[in-house]
C-alpha cells in the first residue's frame, strides 16, 4: 500500500524492518509500478547519463526510469557528483527515477547530509576548485533500514540483544532534517510461514500500475502548464490551494501537529500524501480517511523500536 502511494504521488519512502522481511525486494519492485517516462523526461535523463558515459551507443535514449542503488560505503562526492572531471553523481543519475539507499544508518553522516538540498530543491550544486556544476536531481528517495544494530528488534523470535540506549544510538545516525524530508515511514513486519505457503495468486504489478497511472493522470490535469509532475513536488502555495481541509480534517490535522510535534515541512508533506491518497480514491476533496492514513505514515515512534 505504501509503495502504491509513493509511486502515485512521487513521495519519498523509508522501510523499517528486520532482516528477511522483504524491504530491499519491495524497493526494487517500485519501478514496475511507476508511470512510464515521458519524452522530455527521457531526453533529460539520457543527457545526464550520456555526460557520465553510461548510455549504450546503440540505444542512447533511456526508456525506463533509472533505479540507482549505491553501496553504503559510497562517498559524498560519488553521491553528489564532482571529482576531477566534474561528473554527475548518483543523485543526478537517479533524476526522474529512484535512488535506493539500503542499510541507511550505515552510510556516513556527510553522505546522508548531501541529500538534504537536492531533496528540497530538485537540483544538486557541486562546487569544486575546477568550477561549479549544477545538475537536475528530481529523484524519488527510497530507504531501508533495520530497527536496531542486530536487526531483530520487535521480531517474534525475541532474538534482539540491543538495549534501548543502543537502539537510540543506532537510529540517531539519521538526522532529523533528513527524516523530515521523507514522506512515508513504514514498518515492514516479518513474513509469517502461512503467508509464504499461501497459494492464492497475489495482485500483479500491472494491476497496481493501473491505479497509479489513473492517479497520475488526475495530477497531470491538476498541474497542467505549471511544470509540476506530481503531488510530491507541489509548492507551498499549491498545497494551500489543492489540499484544503474541512472542519473535521482541520481538527484532526491540528491534533496530530501538536501531539506528534510536526514541523511546517512535515505538515505540508502530510497534506501532499493525503492528496495522493484521495487521488487514488478518485476523490475531489481530502477526507478524514485520507488524512488519517497519511498521518499514520509519519509515525516516527517506529524508529525507537
Amino acid at each position: 500500500r505504501a509503495l502504491e502511494i509513493a509511486a502515485a504521488g512521487g513521495h519519498n519512502l523509508l522501510l523499517i524492518g528486520s532482516p528477511g522481511a522483504g524491504k530491499s525486494m519491495l524497493a526494487k519492485r517500485l519501478p514496475s509500478i511507476l508511470p512510464e517516462l515521458s519524452r522530455p523526461e527521457a531526453l533529460e535523463t539520457s543527457g545526464i547519463w550520456s555526460v557520465a558515459g553510461l548510455t549504450d551507443p546503440r540505444h542512447p535514449l533511456l526508456t525506463q526510469r533509472p533505479f540507482r542503488s549505491p553501496h553504503h560505503t559510497t562517498s559524498a562526492a560519488a553521491l553528489a557528483g564532482g571529482g576531477p572531471l566534474m561528473r554527475p553523481g548518483e543523485i543526478s543519475l537517479a533524476h526522474n527515477g529512484v535512488l535506493f539507499l539500503d542499510e541507511l544508518p550505515e552510510f556516513h553522516r556527510d553522505v546522508l547530509e548531501a541529500l538534504r538540498q537536492p531533496l528540497e530543491d530538485g537540483i544538486v550544486t557541486v562546487a569544486r576548485a575546477g568550477g561549479t556544476l549544477r545538475l537536475p536531481a528530481q529523484f524519488q528517495l527510497v530507504c531501508a533500514m533495520n530497527p536496531c544494530k542486530c536487526g531483530w528488534r520487535g521480531h517474534p523470535s525475541g532474538k534482539c540483544t540491543c538495549s534501548d540506549k543502543e537502539v537510540e544510538k543506532y537510529v540517531q545516525k539519521i538526522s532529523g532534517p533528513l527524516l523530515d524530508r521523507i514522506d512515508l515511514h513504514v514498518n515492514v513486519p516479518s513474513v509469517e510461514y502461512e503467508a509464504m505457503r499461501r497459494k492464492s495468486k497475489p495482485e500483479s504489478s500491472a494491476q497496481v500500475k493501473e491505479r497509479v497511472d489513473a492517479a497520475r493522470a488526475i495530477q497531470s490535469r491538476r498541474f497542467e502548464g505549471t511544470g509540476i509532475p506530481c503531488n510530491a513536488q507541489m509548492t507551498p502555495p499549491m498545497v494551500g490551494r489543492f489540499c484544503e481541509l474541512d472542519a473535521r480534517c482541520d481538527a484532526l490535522m491540528k491534533a496530530a501537529f501538536e501531539r506528534m510535534g510536526l514541523t511546517a515541512r512535515s505538515h505540508d508533506r502530510v497534506l501532499r500524501v493525503a492528496r495522493t491518497i484521495a487521488d487514488l480514491d478518485g476523490a475531489e476533496h481530502i477526507g478524514v480517511e485520507h488524512l488519517s492514513e497519511a498521518i499514520q505514515y509519519r509515525n516516527t515512534d517506529i524508529l525507537k523500536g
